[in-house]
């Protein structure tokens, strides 16, 4: 069968490849592959019957290139018309390169949330991290990332905290542990730089910061550090992180539990005026 669609010249190239392919795209790949194989064509086989190259069709099921609406529906129709194609690349997503595979879809949600809640036990948040203290959170990783890979990182965590300052209507609540302050990295200009721009980004009256003090009974979010969103549509989501690894909560019962066990704790850590007052001590010990 000849083609009769016009793709790129350039084949193989930056035109045609995700620059961080996501977690969907790979998935929608994999399903248009077992679909392709189950049928017993050849890549150039398939290529044919939907007039695209052997090497989009690689691409697609690689999850290098995002699928076109030519490509999805004349696949949809080559591949039995169940409909799974059609309905599935309504959620295909762009990779989002300096985010975590696993955080990206909160990052998208985090944009169009109406209140966002953070409580934090391991670091300081990344929305109020300096980019010398999240510099060296990055060097940190095992393994250790490539130069460009961390200033990648390290510009997409300065970008999100735009939120702050662009948002001023948008209530942010952060429950950040007081050892999270204590621990040192580089040196006491750094230390007094990292508090100062939590002070700073914490001084808007939509942004609220508590600090549980060490000498704080245990409570009810020690379980690990969350985050809490509501959508524009009331929705009301979680989000829970750990080792290589994030979980998107939206169970209404299980989201329901985490916001009680956020609000106990609000009740428990210092007010903002103290956590300030805390803040500022630790940076005149320094």
């Amino acid at each position: 069968m000849t083609t009769d669609h016009v793709e790129p010249a350039v084949t193989g190239g930056e035109y045609e490849r995700e620059p961080d392919p996501s977690d969907s795209l790979r998935t929608f790949g994999a399903v248009v592959q077992a679909l392709r194989e189950h049928a017993g064509l050849s890549r150039v086989q398939f290529g044919e019957l939907v007039r695209f190259s052997k090497h989009t069709v690689e691409s697609v099921e690689l999850g290098r290139r995002m699928p076109d609406a030519s490509f999805v529906e004349r696949a949809e129709e080559v591949l039995g018309n169940t409909g799974a194609l059609r309905h599935s690349a309504r959620f295909l997503t762009r990779g989002d390169a300096g985010l975590a595979a696993w955080f990206r879809r909160w990052a998208r949600l985090e944009q169009e949330a109406v209140s966002l809640c953070t409580y934090e036990c391991r670091l300081v948040p990344g929305l109020l991290q300096s980019e010398e203290y999240a510099r060296a959170v990055f060097e940190g990783t095992v393994p250790v990332a490539p130069d460009k890979q961390l200033e990648s990182f390290l510009a997409k965590r300065m970008e999100r905290q735009r939120m702050l300052f662009e948002w001023p209507t948008t209530p942010f609540s952060f429950i950040v542990e007081e050892h999270v302050f204590r621990r040192r990295f580089g040196d006491a200009e750094q230390m007094r730089g990292m508090l100062d721009w939590v002070l700073e980004l914490s001084a808007p009256r939509n942004v609220t910061l508590q600090v549980v003090p060490l000498e704080a009974e245990l409570h009810a979010c020690l379980d690990g550090p969350v985050q809490l969103l509501e959508t524009p549509k009331g929705q009301r989501l979680a989000y829970s992180e750990g080792q290589q690894n994030g979980r998107l909560i939206a169970d209404p019962k299980e989201v329901s539990l985490l916001h009680q066990r956020y609000d106990t704790l609000r009740s428990q850590a210092l007010n903002a005026k103290d956590s300030r007052g805390l803040l500022e001590r630790l940076r005149g010990e320094l």
